[in-house]
């Protein structure tokens, strides 16, 4: 452990935090000369092996990610012109698709019109292990592509439960003020704990972390925090 990592580690007590406190934390903790992420991590108590507890959406940051999103739409005709008016980073479909088969990757979104989605799946192995297949639940199958495409644009983010139970999302950057990563975490744990699947019994929200990209895990108090938004 590096000295910058204990001095960091010096600044958290070991105790549960209120989100406002712990975000105050996570700020002067943060020691990397970037400009860090900040990630808030959920563990809940599904299972998701089971379709029906499977936990998954989206939620528009309120003040953004602060992070540059490259995104990409399947579609053609209309649908393809309103795609790049609305800011898409890539139009196209078979061109696209075939690029994709070849091993490219440079983009964060994929969001597809319903008509092309019999050619799109055929890439499961590529867009599957990252997580950007297109999918009706987070709005990126679509005939409202320009929509789609602002908000992405404006900060919406997705959330899906892994293996582990782990619920896993970027909510801002250390350069952001209190009060913008507050509002961005509110929002994520408001739409995750709505989230709960009817099936789930006993505590849902388990454990709630929020840290920056190199800096130490800031426990938060879960019980307060699912009072707070259920």
């Amino acid at each position: 452990m590096g000295k910058k990592m204990k001095a960091a580690l010096e600044k958290v007590e070991p105790r549960m935090y209120a989100l406002r406190e712990a975000v105050d934390v996570v700020k002067k903790s943060a020691y990397a000369k970037f400009d860090e992420s900040v990630d808030i991590a959920l563990r809940l108590g599904v299972d998701p092996k089971r379709s029906d507890q499977m936990v998954r959406g989206t939620t528009a940051l309120p003040h953004g990610t602060g992070k540059k999103v490259r995104v990409l739409v399947f579609a053609k005709g209309d649908k393809e012109q309103e795609a790049r008016q609305a800011g898409a980073d890539y139009v196209g479909s078979d061109d696209l698709m075939e690029k994709i088969k070849g091993g490219w990757m440079d983009f964060d979104y994929a969001i597809s019109t319903p008509d092309l989605m019999a050619s799109v799946g055929k890439l499961g192995k590529q867009l599957g292990p990252r997580g950007l297949m297109p999918n009706p639940k987070t709005g990126t199958v679509t005939f409202e592509v320009g929509k789609a495409v602002s908000e992405i644009r404006k900060g919406r983010v997705e959330f899906k439960v892994e293996k582990a139970g782990i619920v896993q999302v970027a909510v801002g950057k250390v350069s952001f003020d209190i009060d913008k990563l507050y509002d961005n975490a509110s929002a994520i744990l408001e739409s995750v704990i709505k989230a709960k699947p009817a099936s789930c019994k006993g505590r849902y929200l388990k454990s709630a972390t929020i840290s920056s990209t190199m800096g130490p895990g800031v426990e938060l108090d879960a019980m307060a925090l699912t009072k707070q938004w259920s």
